[in-house]
Parts: structure tokens; sequence; C-alpha cells
């Protein structure tokens, strides 16, 4: 695509974007939006006026898939261009907005299904949807433009509940509000599906932040989440439904309905703008900042757009920073500017001072801290069954660069990390290998899967396990058996499979196979791939720890069960890998 100036602004009003010195507005500056569509780099001229014939004998018509609770803002917005002829190169703007849950658009993208085609443009309501796309090397392309909305998440209550807790003058931590919403049987929180919300995902990922402070803090994420996950919803749309119809006594008291739920400032907004008087939600601010949803404006495929498509689409998120936009947008409740924030809309979402309600968290969520929640938040609600099999070779003493700790020092640490996320009701096992570990076989089992709760002489099963991971040690001059470990182990875990549980087999090593007699590499995968069933899916994770390992390798043998590869220079970064992997692997499931 060649560089192009910017395209026209309205017909009539001929309004271009209002600077100001202080304050940083959500929609970008256009020449920086510009500069991050491909080629099409130029200067500010949002007022240019069009003359001679229609803007409408040639429009340009623009797709946006939007998410839910802005696509009716949007919507306004495409009908205020249409109005005042606000075009592109003399063209006017024909924008089509359709709702679509961000989660499902992101799924669409990264396998590239059929109907990720369907639109030029997509607004999802959390960068978090666009970094996943991103991070996926085979979706569809986005090219991520600005940011056009902000709206703080927050916990919004009926106003019986949240005057119980001290209402607007109390402030509340996240753990905090949590921990009341936990501590009353009158008062049950609800939320949208973190796998699916980026609302309540935001949200766990802030709680297990502000918990990792605290004392046993991975014990009290992982009670939250587990808690959490008996009440959440698909959506954030559904997860209002679980609000009392009415104020009678027994809407109020009814087990099935929610007095608390996390929610959105806009969600809110709009809940509130339509409910009947008396029924208005309160929002409480948590104290430690609240994250926000921050609605980017992304080009989709945007190699295959034409020059016109991809003018046409950033001239709207243009328009969205001017005036007009921006005063659409709030009235529906989004936040367009970072420092000047409406009174009246904090108020109509149900915030009030002294409510925390201008405070954001000390830094943004990682997209670490995000896949870790993730990862705890899928072993919590479906519970895991993993086989752990990890390398002991005599390379495994090697030292971790940077530091006094060999590479099975760090692993350890990992291990036992990793298992403080589980519950009681996972099962875990383990296993350790190098070459002729237990006679001709080059591995051996050290706890058997089972029950982290379960007691087994005297000793819980996670006790075993913790002593056993403590207990690792590299085997002098100890060989890699890579091969035949792995097809055993994979063998002992599809044939112990648990229905209702997330299985997976975690191997970790640090070389490449050095047992001439094993199966040979081709061979593993074949039987690897014979062994593997659909509809009971074992995938495996396999975890290249060093520069040693063979990570291409690795991969190729765990996608043939329909799991992954990963490679860490670094073994203290094995917990997170594994998270992360447990949630793209139950995503393929």
């Amino acid at each position: 695509m060649g560089r192009h100036s910017l395209p026209d602004g309205p017909r009539r009003s001929g309004t271009g974007p209002r600077t100001r010195a202080r304050r940083r507005r959500v929609a970008l500056a256009t020449a920086l939006v510009l500069a991050l569509a491909a080629g099409t780099v130029a200067a500010v001229d949002g007022g240019l006026l069009s003359f001679g014939s229609s803007c409408w004998d040639d429009s340009v018509r623009l797709r946006i898939a939007a998410a839910p609770g802005i696509a009716p803002a949007l919507k306004d917005a495409a009908e205020y261009a249409r109005d005042n002829d606000v075009t592109s190169d003399s063209s006017c703007l024909d924008v089509q907005v359709t709702a679509r849950d961000s989660y499902e658009v992101a799924d669409a993208l990264r396998s590239k299904r059929k109907e990720a085609a369907g639109f030029e443009a997509w607004v999802p309501d959390s960068g978090v949807w666009v970094n996943r796309v991103l991070a996926d090397n085979q979706s569809t392309s986005v090219t991520p433009a600005g940011n056009v909305a902000l709206s703080p998440v927050g916990v919004a209550m009926i106003p019986t509940a949240a005057k119980s807790l001290g209402w607007p003058e109390k402030e509340y931590s996240w753990t905090e509000l949590a921990g009341a919403t936990m501590a009353s049987e009158r008062l049950k929180l609800g939320a949208g599906d973190p796998a699916r919300s980026a609302t309540g995902l935001l949200a766990l990922t802030q709680l297990a932040r502000t918990a990792s402070r605290s004392k046993d803090g991975d014990t009290l994420a992982a009670a939250t989440a587990k808690a959490l996950s008996q009440r959440t919803s698909d959506s954030d749309a559904q997860v209002l439904d679980t609000l009392p119809r009415d104020l009678s006594g027994t809407e109020q008291g009814n087990p099935k309905r929610n007095q608390a739920l996390i929610l959105s400032e806009q969600a809110a907004f709009a809940y509130n703008a339509s409910a009947d008087s008396g029924d208005d939600l309160d929002l409480f601010y948590p104290k430690d900042g609240a994250p926000r949803l921050d609605h980017p404006f992304a080009l989709v495929d945007e190699p295959t757009l034409t020059t016109d498509e991809s003018r046409a689409a950033l001239r709207f998120m243009t328009l969205l920073g001017e005036a007009d936009g921006r005063r659409i947008l709030e009235r529906h409740g989004f936040r367009t500017d970072e420092d000047d924030i409406p009174a009246e809309l904090v108020s109509k979402a149900g915030g009030r001072a002294p409510q925390p309600y201008e405070e954001v968290p000390e830094k943004p969520a990682t997209d670490k801290e995000i896949d870790e929640a993730l990862g705890t938040w899928t072993i919590t609600v479906q519970s895991a069954r993993l086989t752990t099999v990890v390398d002991v070779s005599s390379s495994m003493s090697d030292p971790v660069p940077g530091t006094s700790e060999s590479r099975m020092d760090v692993t350890r640490a990992a291990l036992l990390q990793a298992l403080a996320t589980f519950t009681p009701e996972d099962e875990i096992g383990l296993w350790k290998f190098s070459t002729k570990l237990d006679g001709k076989r080059d591995y051996r089992v050290l706890v058997p899967t089972g029950r982290l709760g379960d007691r087994v002489g005297g000793s819980t099963q996670r006790e075993r396990l913790s002593a056993a991971f403590s207990g690792l040690e590299p085997v002098p001059k100890g060989q890699t058996g890579l091969y035949d470990t792995t097809l055993a182990a994979y063998k002992a875990a599809t044939a112990s499979y648990s229905k209702g549980k997330f299985n997976a087999l975690v191997l970790l090593t640090d070389g490449v196979n050095q047992d001439p007699g094993s199966i040979s590499r081709s061979g593993l995968v074949a039987a690897l791939r014979r062994l593997t069933d659909p509809e009971r899916p074992v995938p495996m994770i396999a975890i290249a720890v060093g520069p040693a390992a063979d990570r291409d390798e690795l991969s190729e043998v765990a996608e043939a069960t329909g799991g992954s590869g990963h490679s860490v220079t670094d073994p203290s970064q094995i917990h997170s890998v594994i998270l992360k992997a447990v949630v793209k692997a139950g995503n393929r499931s």
C-alpha cells in the first residue's frame, strides 16, 4: 500500500481532532494511527471540505465487528457519519457495525474461519483479545491502530448489598471485596467467565496480583477463583441476567440470584439507564485500582484491504476521537479522556465520591500475569490430571547463567511453585528419567498420579509430591532417555484418563534423546498419533529447558498428541509456561 494523505473530514462541519496540551484522549492522534497502518502515513487534516458531486455517488463500505457493549455507540457514530456526510477521500463512509462477542471473533481469527473474513475492522472490549491473536503466528493478521474508549472494571451491587458494606464511604481492595462476598451467604458474587470475558479475566488478574502480596497468596487466589467459578456466566450480558429481577423478598433471597457482579462501569451505566426506579446498581471501585477495558480499534487482514477500505477505517476511528464522536461514546457510558472523567457518567454508573473511581492499578497487567491468571482459572474450574515427567540427566546440574543455581535447583523451585496453584481435587503425579534408572528402563515412577487431597500412609498426595520434587537430583553421568520415556509415560496417561478433568502429560528436558537403542523419533510420533483419542484428549506439554534441548523436535512430538512444545532459557519460567500451555491445550479440547 502506498503513502497517502489523511482521509477527508465531514462535508458539513469540517471538524477535526481537537488537541489538549495536558490531557491524553483515548483515540490516538491521526498521525500515529496512520503510522501503524502499513504505509498509510500522512499529515493530520481532519477538516478538509469536499466539493463537487455527492459523496454518496462513490461511498466506501466498512464492516466492523464490535464487542456488544460498544456496538450501540459505534452504530450511533456510523449513523452520525451518514447524516453528516463524513468522507474519506471524497467518498462517504457507509459503516455497518455488527455486535460480536470478542472471544468468538478472536477464536475465528486464530483459526482463520470463514466468518473472520466478513469485516475490515474489529473493536473488541479489550486488548487482551488482540494480543491473543497477535501471539498466534497461524492467525489472520490484525493491525492495532489505537484505542477508542475506556471503561474501568469494578464490583456492582444491588443497593441493599452495597449499603451493608458501607458504600460509598468505605473503600475495599479487590481481595477484601471478594472476601466480603465469600464470607456472607446473603451476598453472592457473579462474573463473566474469564476464559470468555475480558472483564472477568482482568478482575481475576488483579485479584491474583493483590493476593500475591499477602501470606499464602497463591492459596487465597485459588480459593477466590474456585468460589467465583461457581457463579460465572458465559458473557457479561448473561451475568446481568443473574441479578434479582425485582425488589421482592422472593427474588432477593433466591439462591440462584447474585447480589454483586464484577462489571465494567459502562455495563453498569447501561443497566442503570434501563432499570426501573430503585433497581439501580451501586458501584465499588477497588482502592488498589480498577483495570480498564480499553476497546482497541484494529484493521483485519490489512494487507488484503484496498487503500479506500483501510483509509475509511482510519477515518472512522478518527471521527470517534473528535468532539462529536466523543459525545456519542460518553452518552453510552464510555470514558474518552483519561484525565477528564465526567462526574455525571460515574454517577449514572452507580459510582459516588469518595469511591476512588479515578484510581488505576500501579501498572497494567502484563501478558504473563494474564496468562498465569487464566491458567490458574482453567485448572481451578475444570480440575486437572497431570503426569509430570522430569529429566534428571547429568546436564541438569549445569548452572543457570547469571545465577549460582543449577538447572535442577531452579526447576525444583518452579515445580513447587506450580504445585501450590493446584486444588485438592487436582490429580498430579511425578516420573523422573535419565538412562537405565530402573533396570533397563530409562524412567522411574516416583509418585503415581493421584488426587492431591487424598491421604496415603499418613501424608497427603500433595505432601508426597512436594517431598519428591524437593528430592530431585541429577544423575552423575546420566544421559537422556527421552523417546522411550515419553512413549511409556503417554501410554500410562492415556490408559488412566480421568473424565471431566483436564488431562495432560508435562515433560521437561534439557537435552535430546541419547539412548541409541530406543524407539526412533518417527516411530515415537507415529505411536503417539495412534494412542491419541479426540474423545479422551491427553495433550502433551513439552518444555525444552536450556540451549541444548531441541524445541522443534519437542514441538513435533507434542503436537502429535494435540499438545505444544515450548522452550525456556531460565527454568524459573517453567511455572508460567505450564499455565500458558494448559490454557492453549484447554482451548483446543
